[in-house]
């Protein structure tokens, strides 16, 4: 029988890090009114920035191609569209199957919205979006426990949770602050 190396294919199923962007104080201020509003029109960012709409207009496509701006999104009230329920499970892994396998049959189910392999006594933690009890019940029975692979999971109900921040804009007016100090 061959050995199967359980994180040896995890290159191919996890997101691949980049390096980081070269980036001045005015793109870290374009980030950040894109994190508050990613609806601004052009014309008011530069406005807001000092600059021409195609000097903005170019900065943005850079940012693209650069891989610094992967898309834009909306953010959802979960719990007005009838799934407000959070369970995190954590996995371990049978002796012998890849995690980047499992970890990638684990995204494809509608109701994951994140699956990190981590460090501990674990190999995976998975948030789930459930309606209720007898919905987690079903991903539980029909979806994770069929991958092959899962030897064992725990989970946990959220029982409360703070209002989302926007970490984004946090986090780059804090970048955009240490560029400015210097």
């Amino acid at each position: 029988m061959e050995w199967v190396k359980p994180l040896g294919g995890i290159g191919e199923h996890a997101a691949r890090p980049v390096e980081p962007a070269q980036l001045d104080a005015i793109d870290l201020q374009l980030l950040l009114l894109l994190s508050q509003d990613a609806r601004i029109s052009q014309r008011s960012l530069a406005r807001e920035l000092g600059m021409s709409a195609p000097a903005v207009a170019d900065r943005i496509a850079r940012l693209h191609r650069q891989g610094v701006i992967e898309g834009y999104g909306v953010r959802l009230n979960w719990s007005a569209l009838g799934y407000p329920t959070i369970a995190y499970l954590t996995v371990t892994a049978g002796q012998g199957f890849e995690q980047g396998t499992i970890m990638t049959k684990l995204a494809a189910l509608p109701e994951v919205e994140e699956v990190m392999i981590v460090t501990g006594g674990v190999d995976m933690v998975v948030r789930v979006r459930v309606r209720d009890h007898t919905h987690l019940r079903e991903l539980l029975i029909n979806g994770v426990w069929q991958i092959e692979g899962i030897q064992r999971t725990d989970t946990s109900l959220s029982v409360a949770e703070n209002k989302p921040k926007n970490s984004a804009s946090e986090l780059l007016a804090d970048m955009l602050r240490r560029t400015e100090q210097g």
